[in-house]
């Protein structure tokens, strides 16, 4: 697998994953629940979907080879990255105005 080919897939993956909890009522995309999800919970889900894409970004770098040391500076890079990926769900869900 080529070097553009695997960031190609981890942004396109973060994408997808950011955008999740927004358009959906379950949980991490798979059970459903009976009650629609709060803000809150939403956040948490976020969290844990920018854990999970972390770990395929971890698992293409050590197929890639030796996996580089990373600081604060690289989650605080990453989670804003994810957060702004994000923005367009979070607009959807609670800014559009539709007319009901």
């Amino acid at each position: 697998m080529s070097h553009s080919f695997s960031v190609t897939l981890v942004l396109l993956a973060a994408f997808i994953a950011a955008n999740l909890p927004f358009l959906n009522e379950r949980w991490l995309a798979v059970w459903p629940r009976r009650a629609p999800k709060a803000l809150w919970m939403r956040l948490v889900e976020l969290l844990v979907l920018y854990a999970l894409v972390g770990a395929l970004g971890l698992a293409l770098e050590q197929s890639a080879g030796q996996i580089a040391p990373q600081g604060w500076e690289f989650y605080a890079v990453t989670g804003s990255l994810f957060l702004t990926l994000a923005f367009p769900g979070f607009v959807y869900r609670y800014l559009y105005r539709r007319n009901r």
